[in-house]
Order: structure tokens, then C-alpha cells, then sequence
């Protein structure tokens, strides 16, 4: 995958550079796409680093037997510290207030804490300010059981076309970068690219990128044209019973949908629960023997309707994909993107709402590229 990306900011004029490590993020059950099974993938695959949302997050990894390690990208205020020393889990610190915290407790266990510290240049969330650093940082610096192992930053629209707030940003992590080192911090690694960064600009890679949204096989907005990705996630069910309605009967809850001519219906074992939208209704489709077949009626908790009317044979236990291919032509794909353009929302969500119910089953392939 890196070897792809190399090619691509080289094209754009940003020059050759050496790979950055990768931290592969697995926040919010990996996407959605189970973050255990996801974990060991990316560990056998070769990423340097797992990073998540919070503690509890990294908890769950080391339980599995996850041994790569793991940054917590969050606020430590809303979790137990005790996950980071039990655990083996690298925190991130973004405020005086979390390092006085953490230094506390690494005293208290007789112990040194390495993390890594998060600087805001410009999203205005969590991280110290870039331009008040020679205030904030010199009690944490001088810690002698908080070690800086990184710095980092977070970009507000890498995915947008405004060119001039992501060259803000580089410029003052830069600055706050060099900063730190005359504050009396012993240089350290670096890092910046979130997705849509790292497709963006070579210059953002630094000495390690945070691809998210890139390894689960979608680009963020507009980035999409730029690789030939295939998405990791299919998503399918079974058709559990089909059903004539007569002209103008009504389906589902509400009745929002009538039929305007004789139509045959196929019921699936998917609903908002399982993290589908109630804006799919009249508005998304699902796959059925390789075909179309748009969602009538309103999707309800535990199941939606299907018109499969000019989809011959249609019967209980045919496969229906709702994310994913069932055949090789174009319309005979649906994926997170046009998910979310038919209810006005990003991928991101589509994929990261999936509910607990529905089963991840892993499917490992790895060929002769691994990440590197």
C-alpha cells in the first residue's frame, strides 16, 4: 500500500522521501470492521504502531494478545489511567493538567511513562497551543518519569481543497517542533498525515502517517479518484421470507411506501440496530442474485423490505449484499461512499456505526507487499 502512496505524492511534485512507519488506527472497532481481527492483521502485515480512541480501546487489543504498541489518541480524563501501566499502552498528553496526572501516577508506581505529545495547530481540540508553547510545556519536560517518545498534530481539512489552512498547519507544527528542542527536548519522531494527508503531500509523512479511513479500502472526500481501492468490509445478509403486495398496499411502519402495481417484496434481517440508516428508505439499495433491488417501506429495527419485482427466483436464503459486489460490473457494487451520498452523510459513519450483532468474520490476504 505505502509503495502506491510513494508513487502518487511523487507524481504531485512533492519529491521522493523514505518511508514513513505506519500507525495503522483502529479506533471505533477498527471502522467498524472488528478491531481484533483488524489488529492482527495489521501486525502480521508489519505496522509499527496501533493507535485508538481511548484506553478502554487498547485494553480490549492487549486482551486478545495484541503485542504492537498502542497509542491512546484521547483525553485521559475520561478513563482510568492504571489501563496505561497494566496494560503496556502509550498515552497521548494534550494538556498541562494530563501531564500532571500521569506524572503523579508513574511516581506513585516507581516507574517511567513514555507518550507522546500533541500539539493544536490549528483544529482548535485537544493539544497544546502551537504558538504558547514556551508557557505550557516546561514543567512537563522537566519530568524526570514522563518520557517524550513523539509529537503530533491533527489536520482540520487535509481532505478539502483549501490548500492554505494545511500549509498553516505544516508551518506551525514545524515551529512547534523546532521549539521543543530549544525548550531543551532532545529531537524525536514526528508525526502528522491522517488519510487524507498522506495521500495529500509527501512533506506531511514526517517520520511516521496515521492512515485510518485508507486501510479499510475507502479514501476521504474528494481523494477517492485518486487510488484504485478496494474496500475490505462486505457487508451481506440472507433474504428470509418473500411476499406479494397487491396495488396500493402499504409496507412497513407508517405506510410511507405503497404499491403502485402488483410487487413482490423480499424481507432481510437488517435494520437500524444493525447501524443501517432510516434514510435508506426510497433511497438505497441492496444486491439480490446479482441484482438491484431499492429499499421500499421504512427500515425498522431488526429488518427492511426490498422490491425484487424484476428479479426473478428471488427465495428464502439467496444472499443479499449491502455493502460490497455480487457480480463484477459496476452496478453490481455498493459501497460506503454511495451509502452515504443517498442519505447525506460520509463514510466514515456508515462503516463506523455497524452494530455488535452483526458477525466479523476476518479474512487475512497478504500477499508478497506488506507495509513497510
Amino acid at each position: 500500500m505505502l509503495a502506491a502512496d510513494a508513487a502518487l505524492n511523487r507524481d504531485a511534485g512533492a519529491g521522493p522521501v523514505a518511508a514513513p512507519d505506519i500507525i495503522a488506527v483502529v479506533k471505533a472497532n477498527a471502522y467498524g470492521h472488528g478491531a481484533v481481527g483488524v489488529a492482527r492483521a495489521l501486525e502480521e502485515a508489519g505496522a509499527q504502531m496501533l493507535a485508538v480512541a481511548d484506553i478502554e480501546e487498547g485494553i480490549e487489543l492487549r486482551d486478545a494478545g495484541i503485542t504492537l504498541p498502542i497509542l491512546v489518541f484521547g483525553a485521559l480524563s475520561v478513563s482510568e489511567v492504571d489501563g496505561l501501566f497494566t496494560h503496556g499502552l502509550t498515552p497521548t498528553i494534550s494538556s498541562p493538567g494530563a501531564g500532571r496526572a500521569l506524572e503523579q501516577a508513574a511516581r506513585a508506581r516507581g516507574t517511567t511513562l513514555s507518550y507522546h505529545l500533541k500539539v493544536d495547530t490549528g483544529l482548535n481540540r485537544l493539544g497544546f497551543r502551537h504558538d504558547n508553547l514556551g508557557r505550557t510545556l516546561q514543567a512537563l519536560l522537566a519530568s524526570p518519569v514522563l518520557s517524550l517518545e513523539a509529537v503530533y498534530t491533527h489536520f482540520s481539512s487535509a481532505d478539502e481543497p483549501d490548500v492554505a489552512s494545511v500549509e498553516a498547519q505544516r508551518r506551525a507544527f514545524d515551529t512547534a517542533c523546532a521549539h521543543l528542542v530549544a525548550c531543551g527536548a532532545a529531537p524525536v519522531r514526528r508525526h502528522a498525515a491522517n488519510s487524507a494527508a498522506l495521500l495529500r503531500d509527501s512533506r506531511l509523512w514526517f517520520d511516521a502517517v496515521r492512515p485510518g479511513l485508507l486501510l479499510y479500502g475507502m479514501a476521504p472526500g474528494a481523494l477517492h479518484t485518486a487510488m484504485d481501492l478496494r474496500p475490505a468490509m462486505t457487508l451481506t445478509s440472507r433474504v428470509v421470507a418473500v411476499k406479494g403486495v397487491r396495488t396500493g398496499e402499504a409496507v412497513g411502519y407508517g405506510g410511507r411506501f405503497a404499491a403502485e402495481r402488483p410487487t413482490t417484496l423480499a424481507v432481510i434481517p437488517a435494520g437500524y440496530a444493525d447501524g443501517l440508516d432510516r434514510r435508506l428508505e426510497g433511497r438505497g439499495a441492496v444486491l439480490i442474485r446479482g441484482r438491484r433491488a431499492p429499499i421500499v417501506g421504512a427500515v425498522s429495527m431488526d429488518m427492511l423490505t426490498a422490491d425484487v419485482t424484476e428479479i426473478s427466483d428471488v427465495s428464502p436464503g439467496d444472499e443479499v449484499v449491502l455493502l460490497g459486489s455480487q457480480g463484477g460490473a459496476a452496478w453490481q457494487q455498493i459501497d460506503a461512499r454511495e451509502m452515504a451520498a443517498a442519505i447525506g452523510t460520509i463514510p466514515y459513519e456508515i462503516v463506523c456505526r455497524l452494530g455488535s450483532r452483526i458477525a466479523r468474520v476476518t479474512e487475512t490476504a497478504i500477499d508478497d507487499e506488506t507495509i513497510d
